[in-house]
């Protein structure tokens, strides 16, 4: 098995809470010192000058500075990444990985680097000190201004299903933003922090996505990752906003696991999935049904899918490129997708949908989708969110603008915005 980041630049150990005389087995009781505070060492060493970050539920990595970056090009995206990769190597760097993010439309540049260092840590979830809670957001003034507005929105979803009534595709994503004008600067750490306590579990990031300009976010969904012979991805389609009465948010996820729009929905991007990932396995394991997860703002319809790759060496980057962009966050047909997408929203996606995450010289990685993200411009003191509903024939326009206003109340909050 090729090693993983977690091997690569330890974080400075931290003060042993146990005698190394004690009675439990040392590895033990070297993993849980490793584990109290060394996720968040690192979530509180973030400075969106230099660094970047990323954590998913088997690690922590804060990268610094910039060794190389990836080159545009008409060679295939992978390819890129495993030219630079082995230059790197050849070099002297004993073991270089990628970090960034790659945009919703595959022909745009992504912003991929080569860090100078980095430090690695065990996942927030494994840190106890990540349930201490976040410093609350600053009284502030906020100028909100959606766009499209909610009216248009639900207009956009409407004329999606009148085509797909007439047999014109079969689903589509359609997305929404949020621009966010501060009266106060932005403070990127802290609202990174939030969100990397508000769910210790899924996928925190914080990575530059142009000039002036930082990707921020907290995903639920693994795209895929590959560690030696093990390739999983998770994809979610189907949701409903949380409760905060208890009987009702149980009665939402029971009903959720029932809808039969939902259902649908989900079963499309599941067999999506199956297709694009079988030729590159030996072996492909697919759940009947989904099960549920959770975030802090809504419940998805949830499949684990695991493989072994036919080929050892197919890189963890080489499979997201075949699944991106997968109908959860496009549509069926893709291509058909893709242009409904083009004529029904009004703003260019830039790097929400597309994918973020890291990739090693070994092929191993983890590129999550970019979801429940916003890019922020600190010079104009602006965030701009995101959220996307999928869209099938019996989509509701009302109910899916409902969607994308639940899912936009993780950012919100994050920023103390009550809305």
């Amino acid at each position: 098995m090729s090693a993983s980041p977690t091997s690569r630049t330890p974080s400075a150990p931290p003060t042993p809470l146990t005698s190394p005389k004690t009675s439990r087995n040392d590895a033990e009781r070297r993993g849980a010192v490793e584990a109290v505070g060394a996720a968040t060492e690192l979530l509180h060493a973030y400075d969106p000058h230099d660094t970047r970050f990323f954590a998913s539920p088997t690690r922590t990595l804060l990268a610094r500075g910039v060794r190389a970056e990836v080159p545009h090009g008409d060679a295939p995206l992978a390819r890129r990444v495993a030219e630079t990769l082995e230059t790197q190597r050849r070099a002297g760097h004993p073991t270089p990985l990628v970090i960034g993010s790659v945009p919703f439309d595959r022909s745009a540049p992504a912003a991929l680097a080569v860090p100078e260092t980095v430090r690695t840590a065990p996942s927030p979830a494994a840190d106890p000190l990540m349930a201490l809670p976040a410093v609350p957001p600053p009284a502030a003034e906020w100028d909100v201004r959606p766009e499209p507005a909610p009216a248009g929105y639900a207009a956009a979803v409407a004329e999606a299903v009148r085509r797909m009534k007439d047999g014109e595709f079969g689903k589509v994503v359609l997305s929404r933003t949020l621009r966010l004008t501060s009266s106060r600067d932005l403070d990127l750490p802290a609202l990174l922090d939030r969100l990397a306590r508000r769910d210790p579990t899924g996928y925190t990031f914080a990575v530059p996505s142009g000039p002036g300009r930082t990707l921020l976010g907290a995903s639920p969904e693994l795209l895929v990752s590959k560690r030696g012979g093990r390739i999983v991805t998770n994809p979610l389609a189907g949701s409903t906003p949380r409760s905060a009465d208890l009987a009702e948010d149980v009665r939402r996820a029971a009903a959720l696991l029932e809808s039969e729009k939902d259902l649908h929905e989900h079963a499309m991007v599941v067999d999506a999935i199956r297709d694009a990932l079988a030729p590159y396995c030996r072996s492909l394991d697919v759940p009947e049904r989904p099960t549920l997860v959770r975030t802090a703002t809504m419940w998805h319809l949830s499949t684990t899918l695991r493989a072994e790759p036919a080929d050892p060496s197919v890189s963890a980057l080489e499979l997201a490129c075949a699944l991106h962009p997968t109908p959860a966050v496009c549509g069926t047909p893709t291509d058909t997708a893709r242009r409904v997408i083009g004529e029904l929203e009004p703003f260019d996606r830039g790097a929400f949908t597309g994918m973020v995450g890291w990739g090693d010289a070994d092929g191993d990685g983890e590129w999550v989708v970019t979801i429940r993200c916003a890019e922020a411009e600190p010079a104009a003191r602006r965030l701009r969110l995101y959220a996307g509903a999928g869209v099938v024939e019996q989509s509701d326009p009302e109910a899916e603008t409902a969607e994308t206003g639940a899912k936009f109340r993780t950012f919100l909050q994050a920023v103390g915005v009550d809305q």
